[in-house]
Formats: structure tokens, C-alpha cells, sequence
């Protein structure tokens, strides 16, 4: 089952929430010894003290024409669900267990695949996909 984590400010823990709705997405389910990675979750003061950064950062892509949206948080939601798309109808990574994070047009893999020319593979995928401007590969390679 896959579940996208994207609620209105979902409660995680101990005073720790998503409070930004990064949207959090399970892409695959292929090696069942990989951790789960952690959700985004910062606590209250965390977000605050991010705030201002985060609203800079999202809208001079926007002042700089580099966005046709006025923030590059809001494109994270569309992001995501094109990245679950993308890997699903490759078809290569089905024996994987990846988690895909948007924030700001920049996409974070993590989890595990069997080799790197998977990782590879699927990094070149995903930042090929429309508006993603980053992928950061926190991949860890389990063989068999």
C-alpha cells in the first residue's frame, strides 16, 4: 500500500508535524529489510524559525521568471505524484523500496536499491520529469 503524506498539518510525534505539507510518497515496496526513512516532521519552533527562508526561497523563482507559479513550494504537490507515475510505468524498479520527498521543486530519493546503476537509473528518471529542478539521491544499495 502506498500512502501519500501530505495531510493538513498530520501530528507525527512528540510535538513533531509536517507543518509545511512536503508532500512524502512511498514509491515502491520491492525490498522489505530497507528502514523506512523518516516522514517530514519538524516541531513547531522548527517551522517558525524556516518560515521566513521558506518563503524567500519559494518565491524568487517566481521574481527571477524561472516559475510560472508564484511559489516553487506549490509545484511539490504535482511533482510527486508525476514521480510515482514515472517509476511506476518504467517498470525497472519494482525491486526496490524507495520514498520520494518534494520541497521546492527539488525531489529527495530514499530508501534502498539493489545496485547503483539503479540508483543511477532512477535519478536520471526523475530529473527528467517536468519542473523538478534537483534530485538529491539518498539511496543506499542493498544487493540480494
Amino acid at each position: 500500500m502506498f500512502v501519500l503524506v501530505a495531510e493538513a498539518v498530520p501530528a507525527l510525534g512528540a510535538g513533531r508535524a509536517n507543518y509545511f505539507n512536503d508532500p512524502f510518497l512511498q514509491l515502491s515496496d520491492g525490498i522489505r529489510s530497507c528502514p523506512v526513512p523518516p516522514a517530514p516532521a519538524i516541531t513547531e519552533e522548527e517551522m517558525k524559525a524556516q518560515a521566513h527562508a521558506r518563503t524567500e526561497r519559494g518565491t524568487s523563482c517566481y521574481q527571477s521568471g524561472k516559475c510560472r507559479l508564484p511559489n516553487a513550494y506549490l509545484y511539490d504537490r504535482e511533482i510527486i505524484p508525476r514521480v510515482k507515475k514515472a517509476v511506476d510505468a518504467d517498470g525497472r524498479f519494482g525491486g526496490t523500496s524507495v520514498w520520494v520527498l518534494g520541497q521546492r521543486r527539488w525531489v529527495w530519493l530514499k530508501g534502498c536499491v539493489r545496485n547503483r546503476e539503479q540508483a543511477d537509473a532512477l535519478e536520471r528518471l526523475v530529473r527528467d520529469i517536468d519542473d523538478v529542478e534537483a534530485v538529491i539521491d539518498q539511496l543506499q544499495v542493498v544487493p540480494r
